[in-house]
């Protein structure tokens, strides 16, 4: 919030020779110059949360001069390390280089992306499709400055045929019209129940059990904004105090206890994929009798920087000739019930195993692949890392036949995106 992009920016003007105008543009008079995939991250100001965002920037020089490529990432990343949305981070970056440069214009187009919050039905969390990138949520949008304030103009054209060579596609950018409702869904919720900017705090709250509680942790949220420098009582940042603490007591259910009828009773909900009660023995050694539910989406809390993690499971088991095999629903309850925990990704595999293995004792594998929100916006800032992670318990810690045999199904499976 310090940083001033005149700072960033003295000192990193060059000059560069261009050409007549009435011959064409190009170097230090009318070329444009375009810098991809800056990836970033910021903090969506309606829940605190990070998302993500990969950043083009282009701009048009004028007077002899150029600026160092390296400014337009730098100056970037200021505004990105703020609260923002998409839209107003989009419009600052333009303005700012515009008005330090000085050039004929500037275009920013940013690609960002928001993790969304699994609804409660009844007592199930909502997942997500493959489709939908496990819950995040893409808003495209772009801002200009100078000759590219004309939405029309063919500078738009040029920049945007330089980005399609990336595979980059700007046509569905959002310019003039505010993500709020579309990007965060918790802001969006309060604004369709009526709360959000004019109403803030939702006292509905300040009645139920651990209310007071809740209203202690709104207080310390607003004590982190002015902490910040910022204005809690601005239109962006009312209630989001509120939604952050929303998001911070899903994890309150960590409590509570696994209940039998989820998980560990054969007898109680669980169903035959093949209606007989039995798994059909297709030969000799246990791969015939390995089952596999994969791709069981989850979401969790980092216990180490308080921040989401989220991705797929995957689960191997040995059934014995007389042990049913378990509903996919009854899987997707026991990922669920794990990740509702302030967790990390080491434990949630290890227990995932553990609590398999206590039914089917011949041998259980669990991988887990996941996106670190922590490893986005802190520390060394990976974006587009993952992390995975295997427990193998029982006969397949041994047989690597069968452990070979269910990994490369997982392979195969991610490769096609079913």
């Amino acid at each position: 919030y310090k940083q001033k992009v005149k700072d960033i920016v003295d000192g990193a003007l060059f000059p560069e020779a261009g050409v007549d105008s009435r011959i064409g543009h190009a170097g230090g008079a009318g070329g444009l110059v375009v810098v991809r995939g800056l990836d970033l991250f910021s903090y969506c100001e309606s829940c605190l949360l990070p998302f993500k965002v990969r950043c083009h920037v282009g701009y048009i020089p004028s007077g002899q001069r150029v600026v160092g490529l390296s400014k337009l990432s730098r100056v970037s990343d200021v505004f990105a390390r703020r609260l923002q949305n998409p839209h107003r981070l989009a419009n600052e970056i333009s303005a700012a280089l515009y008005n330090s440069i000085r050039p004929a214009g500037v275009a920013v187009f940013l690609q960002c992306w928001h993790i969304q919050f699994p609804e409660e039905e009844d007592g199930h969390a909502q997942v997500f499709s493959s489709e939908e990138m496990h819950g995040w949520k893409e808003v495209p949008v772009r801002a200009g400055s100078g000759v590219f304030e004309d939405e029309k103009s063919n500078v738009w054209t040029d920049f945007s045929a330089l980005l399609k060579f990336k595979g980059v596609n700007i046509e569905k950018a959002q310019v003039k019209q505010p993500v709020y409702q579309s990007w965060c869904i918790a802001g969006s919720k309060e604004l369709c129940n009526g709360h959000g900017a004019k109403n803030g705090f939702n006292s509905r709250n300040a009645t139920k059990p651990g209310g007071t509680n809740q209203s202690a942790m709104t207080s310390a949220a607003i004590s982190i904004l002015h902490a910040l420098g910022e204005d809690p009582s601005r239109a962006g940042l009312a209630g989001t105090p509120h939604r952050f603490i929303q998001w911070l007591t899903n994890f309150k259910r960590s409590s509570l206890e696994l209940k039998p009828s989820l998980f560990g009773n054969p007898n109680s909900g669980w169903q035959s994929h093949n209606g007989n009660g039995k798994i059909k023995n297709l030969g000799n050694g246990y791969m015939s009798n390995l089952c596999s539910e994969l791709n069981l989406p989850f979401w969790s809390q980092c216990e180490h920087h308080l921040l989401p993690f989220q991705g797929v499971v995957h689960i191997g088991y040995i059934a014995d000739e007389e042990q049913v095999v378990v509903e996919r629903s009854s899987m997707q309850s026991l990922v669920h019930f794990y990740g509702y925990h302030l967790q990390v990704q080491e434990r949630l595999t290890r227990q995932i195993a553990e609590s398999v293995y206590s039914v089917f004792s011949r041998g259980v594998i669990v991988v887990v692949e996941a996106n670190h929100i922590c490893m986005i916006s802190r520390g060394i800032e990976k974006v587009g890392s993952s992390t995975a992670t295997i427990a193998v318990l029982g006969h397949l810690a041994s047989d690597s036949e069968a452990k070979a045999k269910f990994l490369q199904t997982v392979s195969k499976r991610s490769a096609s995106g079913s």
